[in-house]
């Protein structure tokens, strides 16, 4: 097999080929190209110490030197050339406790996580394949190298990584590797949370985000997200619904776009219906109040997780208002985009989409539609700038203290005052008829 190496990597193999060392293209990259897709990084594995490579290149930065890795700067490109390794113990589920040097390209491929991660390539030998990552690209599969316990009890990250390369790739876990990732799941509590929140988006950003099913199914959430665990087989006795919690969750994060507020919002969007769950006299459930408590609940598990703040806020903002059903008219839906933030309105739309593409088929068409009379109502309100937060008022702040009203609380209750009206009629936003009204309704200097 050929690989076609970027002019910038072949450099590099033939630099320390020519020096006398061994060099090829390694991982993720060979990976990708063979299935055709464009690599995001060119990694190269080297016989050469780490010093030895710094010697050959004028311009390194050690990354990771006592590792192996040196990145090589190109045209200001940077490339990880790293030497031949074998790892020591690992002690933590996690690290090797030292990190020995070889010279022997086999043993390096050997202690990599999967078959098709182990997979090297130059074009004097072409494709050192001694794992059949080939064939296991060509099945779709994903397979530990060597025992898969053995990989799995040297880091317990890689559990979640087979999950993520397999929603990644459109691929699956081979059979005794998932066995291996049921019976260890529980070694997963020796992984930071973040380390694990980055795999766990790998797999909600892929293409395939519903084999986060099977992080539940394997047993590795109930590690970290035990809430989710109780969403899979809480019932939904109601018409609305055909699925249980669970799996209603993972029908609509199949079938919101891939932005990571928007996967995450549909992942947690339902996550309190377990505690709010009650049923009536005809056996009908109810999750009254589930989306103020979901956000809630979401923004404790979101910081256990470790997601920075800004996610944290917008996902929240998202769960709590996704229920909110305002009537298809003008007036209705500024005073609900008003609440909700105008940023937010059409990830908002995406949002309610997936929710009833998630739903049972009762009265879908008429939830659409009502969908389909937002959008409409929402491009009339942009064409006619129709204002919807306080920044889009004729008059500011600044202007009530110009005109004699004392700072403090009071300038904040006439803003919001004069809000409620310009969103029930657009057309007083205008500075001439705002300011008349202050002028007639409050005392000014």
């Amino acid at each position: 097999m050929q690989i076609a190496l970027p002019e910038k990597v072949k450099i590099i193999i033939r630099t320390l080929e020519d020096a006398g060392y061994e060099a090829y293209a390694v991982g993720g990259c060979v990976r990708d190209t063979i299935l055709g897709r464009t690599p995001k990084d060119w990694d190269v594995t080297t016989s050469a110490l780490p010093q030895e490579v710094k010697g050959l290149f004028a311009h390194t930065v050690d990354t990771g030197i006592q590792h192996g890795t040196v990145t090589v700067l190109m045209d200001h490109e940077g490339f990880e050339v790293t030497t031949y390794r074998i790892d020591g113990i690992y002690e933590d589920a996690r690290h090797p406790k030292e990190v020995i040097f070889t010279s022997d390209l086999a043993q390096d491929l050997q202690r990599r996580d999967f078959t098709v991660n182990a997979m090297a390539y130059n074009d004097r030998d072409g494709l050192v394949d001694l794992y059949n990552g080939q064939e296991d690209l060509a099945q779709g599969v994903i397979r530990c190298v060597g025992e898969a316990k053995a990989r799995f009890e040297e880091d317990a990250l890689r559990m979640m990584r087979a999950i993520r390369f397999a929603a990644q790739l459109g691929f699956r876990p081979e059979e005794d590797t998932y066995r291996a990732i049921c019976d260890m799941a529980p070694l997963l509590a020796k992984i930071s949370m973040e380390r694990i929140q980055s795999e766990m988006m790998g797999i909600l950003t892929s293409d395939h985000p519903g084999l986060f099913r099977e992080v539940y199914r394997t047993g590795l959430s109930k590690v970290f997200l035990p809430e989710f665990d109780r969403m899979m087989g809480t019932p939904q006795n109601t018409p609305h619904h055909c699925f249980d919690v669970g799996e209603h969750t993972m029908q609509t994060v199949e079938h919101v776009p891939n932005d990571r507020v928007l996967r995450l919002t549909m992942l947690f969007h339902d996550i309190c219906k377990p505690d709010t769950r009650t049923t009536d006299a005809n056996g009908v459930d109810h999750f009254h109040g589930h989306p103020a408590a979901g956000a809630e609940m979401t923004r404790e598990i979101l910081r256990r997780l470790k997601f920075d703040n800004a996610t944290i806020r917008k996902v929240c903002n998202y769960i709590r208002w996704h229920d909110t059903r305002p009537k298809a008219e003008p007036e209705d839906l500024r005073r609900f985009i008003h609440v909700l933030g105008p940023a937010y309105f059409e990830g908002m739309l995406q949002v309610k989409k997936a929710d009833i593409l998630g739903q049972s088929e009762y009265r879908r068409q008429e939830k659409l539609e009502i969908l389909d009379k937002y959008t409409e109502l929402y491009e009339a309100i942009l064409r006619d700038r129709d204002p919807l937060c306080l920044q889009d008022l004729a008059i500011s702040g600044q202007d009530l203290i110009a005109m004699g009203i004392p700072r403090g609380k009071e300038i904040g209750e006439i803003l919001e005052k004069l809000m409620d009206l310009v969103l029930h009629d657009p057309q007083k936003n205008n500075k001439a008829w705002l300011t008349e009204y202050i002028r007639e309704n409050y005392a000014v200097g």
